[in-house]
Parts: structure tokens; sequence; C-alpha cells
């Protein structure tokens, strides 16, 4: 009697380049540049005047503002959370720092995804987005030598 393979088919992973332009549905922003860390466990995204408030029901939230006045995608949206964490993450110098940690939508490809982001000032970073290993396990291989794979695909999916 042959023993049949029961091993669960996992999907196919995309390959996305080195950098990517990248969507958030929830936060208004369209085809922003972010760089794919492999190093980075957690994808961070840019963010200014960040601070935790208490409203006079009592609830906590923390409000922001996107990105920065000085980054042409900026929106002058203030934006406010109430669900969210405070963790310990390690910078890209390798020091702890406490970070808020929010869950919001991110669309690259045809995918929509729901994942983490830590908020922190990225404005001295090159990118404001950055995309760690926590989103890309599982679904995204990176190949170094490409950049802006998903766009491309668009591209072509709109001509079809």
């Amino acid at each position: 009697m042959k023993e049949e393979n029961s091993e669960k088919v996992k999907p196919e992973k995309k390959v996305i380049g080195r950098r990517e332009l990248v969507s958030f549905p929830e936060l208004d922003i369209d085809e922003i540049e972010a760089k794919i860390d492999t190093g980075a466990f957690t994808s961070a995204i840019h963010c200014s005047d960040i601070h935790e408030e208490t409203r006079s029901d009592g609830t906590k939230v923390i409000c922001l503002d996107l990105l920065d006045p000085s980054h042409p995608q900026y929106n002058h949206k203030k934006l406010e959370f109430t669900e969210y964490d405070l963790r310990e993450i390690k910078s890209s110098i390798g020091e702890k720092q406490e970070r808020y940690v929010i869950r919001t939508k991110i669309r690259l490809f045809d995918e929509t995804l729901e994942a983490e982001f830590s908020l922190s000032d990225r404005s001295d970073m090159k990118y404001p987005v950055l995309i760690g290993r926590k989103l890309l396990k599982g679904r995204f291989v990176v190949d170094v030598s490409r950049k802006n794979v998903s766009q491309k695909y668009k591209n072509r999916q709109k001509k079809k």
C-alpha cells in the first residue's frame, strides 16, 4: 500500500526587489517607496509628532503625523489609533528603543495584507517605509538585484 503525501500545498512566493512601491489604503498613502530589509524583524513607517493622549472618556490613543511636512507625500492628516502596542524594538544600529506598533493594511502586488508597523522618526533615512522579515515570511522572496518588481507587475496587468 502506497503512503500518500499529506504535505500541505504552500502558495508560491512572489519575488520582490530590494525596493518596492507599496500603498497603505487605510492611511491614504499610495505608491510610497519602501526598502525591503531582511535584517529587520518588524516593518516600520515614518511618522512625526508621535504621542499618547488620554481622551475625556479615559481611552488612550496614540496621535501622529504620517510622514512629515518635508516629505512629498505628506497629507497633513493627523492620525489616531486606539489599538496599539508599545514594544522594545532594536534600531538599525542595534539600540533597543520603545516604539509604538500598529496594525494596518499594506498593498503589495495585487495583495492587501494586514501587518504590524512600528512608528518611528525615519527622517534621517532614505526610505520612509521599511519592510521586515515578519511581513515577508512565507509570502515573498527578495531578489536584491531587482527593484520595483510589484510596480512592473501592476503595469503589465493593466496592459492585458
